[in-house]
């Protein structure tokens, strides 16, 4: 297994792909937006590869970050494995990218590059608890909602490749949960930490970045850290504070804990690229939002 550096936005350690080599052909976890492609096309290239040699790639979910150039491994051959509620999204692509341009505006093309929609042959959907072989490999998908009512764990032998249901940590900053709307929901993420905990794993791949294997600490510290985000949220909501005067305190809330982890500005940079601190305002305001929409509907 070889982890592709994608250098998003031109910085290190921002965003992986992952290549493994099977009987069959090599396959992919995630394929990084399409800015990116030329990086994972001489990743590839490094180990031999083009595009068109690889035959599967499991994503973890849609978001752009992890999946944005899923359709151009397809149309080169490639069989594409995604949870059922994402699947829609890769055939019509349309409705993603226009919730995404009405966030990102002039920034869209620089950061994402293009969407097309994939080829319905190449689009495979799994369900929970299903085991994908390829030549000698096999892949096991294991629903975790919580960041996206879409999202995957991928299981490879006692290795898991964790999108972002595991958090984001580069180098030796803080573990952050990435917390972007529209479907944070707390309780279904910490149902998928408790997942992660029962697998026989000795090693966790985060796309944002790199290997974990002190994973009960780490997983600790991802639980702890998502309750705190959370609960700096919630005064806020409650006072009904306009999120343009949240924004700018939650940014500084994690440039503080980003800072107070010994990071400097490259490794700040590093993780605005890898997960915005402004996105994860409206998420969690969402999240409280339907909370309490929930609880006086009981």
């Amino acid at each position: 297994m070889y982890l592709l550096d994608l250098h998003f936005k031109g910085l290190p350690e921002t965003i992986a792909a992952f290549l493994i080599e099977t009987e069959a052909g090599p396959v992919l976890v995630e394929t990084g937006p399409h800015s990116t492609f030329p990086a994972l096309r001489e990743g590839l290239a490094r180990h031999g590869y083009a595009p068109s040699d690889v035959r599967a790639v499991f994503l973890t979910h849609i978001h752009l970050d992890h999946a944005g150039a899923a359709w151009a491994l397809a149309e080169a051959g490639a069989d594409i494995y995604v949870h059922p509620l994402g699947a829609r999204h890769l055939l019509q692509p349309d409705r993603l990218m226009e919730s995404a341009r009405r966030i990102y505006g002039e920034e869209m093309d620089r950061l994402w590059g293009e969407m097309r929609a994939l080829p319905a042959e190449r689009l495979k959907t799994v369900a929970h608890g299903e085991a994908i072989s390829v030549g000698a490999e096999v892949f096991t998908a294991w629903h975790t909602p919580g960041h996206a009512v879409h999202h995957i764990v991928w299981q490879w032998g006692d290795s898991a490749f964790t999108g972002d249901v595991a958090g984001v940590k580069i180098g030796q900053g803080i573990l952050a949960p990435p917390c972007p709307p529209p479907d944070i929901q707390i309780e279904d993420w910490r149902a998928s930490i408790a997942l992660l905990r029962s697998l026989p794993l000795k090693t966790l791949y985060l796309t944002h970045y790199g290997p974990v294997f002190d994973i009960a600490a780490h997983l600790d510290t991802l639980e702890a850290n998502l309750l705190s985000w959370a609960q700096w949220m919630l005064p806020h909501f409650e006072k009904k504070t306009p999120p343009e005067e949240v924004t700018p305190l939650f940014q500084q809330f994690v440039k503080d804990e980003l800072v107070a982890a010994g990071l400097d500005e490259t490794g700040i940079r590093q993780y605005e690229a890898a997960n915005p601190a402004w996105m994860s305002v409206a998420g969690l305001l969402r999240y409280w939002t339907k909370k309490r929409e929930k609880e006086e509907s009981a």
